[in-house]
């Protein structure tokens, strides 16, 4: 049942894009170039959850400092983006324009490498995968665990939003990086661009879904399931949760950095807003929604949560935090299992 629906799913994500190009606007099959936008956004998004999925339903540590990877993910890639515009911007100089308007005279050192595509991508990977690696070890090490990782995690998110702020960091402060042109010499707002970065996400989402099922089907997942049930006693039994928590957190915080490379040419613009607290507590939601513990439950609830958002935003703006709070509350009193229980529920 669930190859059939995997197989169903990447039918959708990559015929579903392509309605965009095959029929004109005017039919009533064409999709238009906002609807082929938000399916990218909320794949991006659904890797986000799956990846908190790996590290909270399966390993039982609630990170709340996932935005951290993901932002980091998509300022590798818009600092590529910022060098394809060229002499194309405002001022028309080989500098970014918010460098041009600070009268920098030169390029940062970070920003040597950012002139090639392929660079860019590995640095946008390799970074987020180092700090998860550094700052886990430390943590896992030293035995932090429950509400205590997760308060640091939002420390560590709190003080990267703050550093990217700064205007001589070199990442375009308050406002980041936007007004993109190009990818590889070609649009970024082709149709055939959108398209592809779209059904890029998709085969993103699908490869990572595999791989965490994959890992949490072998002897690892197995073991990582023992250590968030019973942490001393794998300990005792004289395996190392260390190696097995940090393994599953820089998988995780790559996954997260994957979504951003492929998030912020679709948006297109990127800000130390993405960093916020906020953003990484509704990845949490969107897991918790779906149903954690279960890969797909997050997916699920990564579209439920970003799809009812895009409806009210519209609908009652003002209102949207309020509902989801009170969607968040109801599935934690009602619905543990999220919207997987629900759906077997109703099955049985």
């Amino acid at each position: 049942m669930k190859r059939i629906l995997l197989i169903a799913a990447a039918l959708l994500v990559l015929l579903l894009p392509l309605l965009h190009l095959i029929f004109p606007a005017g039919s009533a099959l064409h999709l238009s170039e906002f609807y082929v936008s938000l399916l990218g956004k909320f794949l991006c998004f659904a890797i986000c959850a799956l990846a908190l999925d790996l590290i909270w339903g399966f390993g039982g540590i609630l990170s709340l400092g996932h935005g951290l990877f993901f932002a980091l993910g998509g300022y590798g890639m818009g600092m590529y983006l910022m060098r394809q515009i060229g002499r194309d911007g405002q001022y028309q100089s080989d500098l970014p324009d918010f460098m041009v308007f600070l009268n920098w005279k030169e390029l940062p050192w970070h920003w040597a490498l950012s002139d090639s595509l392929v660079a860019q991508i590995v640095i946008a990977l390799a970074v987020p995968g180092l700090i998860a690696a550094v700052f886990g070890y430390f943590a896992f090490r030293s035995r932090i665990q429950g509400v205590y990782f997760s308060i640091i995690t939002q420390a560590l998110v709190v003080a990267a939003m703050l550093l990217f702020f700064r205007n001589e960091t070199g990442f375009g402060g308050n406002n980041g990086f936007t007004d993109f042109k190009r990818i590889a010499g070609y649009s970024i707002t082709s149709p055939g661009m959108r398209v592809g970065l779209c059904v890029a996400s998709g085969l993103a989402l699908i490869g990572c879904y595999l791989l965490a099922q994959f890992l949490t089907q072998s002897r690892w997942g197995r073991l990582l399931q023992a250590i968030r049930d019973a942490e001393g006693r794998v300990r005792f039994m004289g395996y190392d949760p260390v190696a097995y928590k940090l393994s599953a957190y820089v998988i995780s915080a790559l996954m997260c950095a994957l979504a951003g490379i492929l998030y912020v040419p679709q948006i297109g613009i990127i800000n130390p807003s993405e960093m916020s607290p906020a953003a990484s507590i509704e990845m949490a939601i969107w897991a918790a929604v779906g149903g954690r513990g279960t890969l797909i439950g997050p997916v699920l609830g990564a579209f439920f949560v970003n799809g009812t958002k895009s409806v009210f935003t519209v609908w009652w703006p003002e209102g949207w935090l309020y509902i989801l709070g009170a969607l968040f509350i109801a599935v934690t009193l009602f619905l543990p299992k999220g919207l997987i229980g629900l759906i077997k529920r109703v099955k049985a």
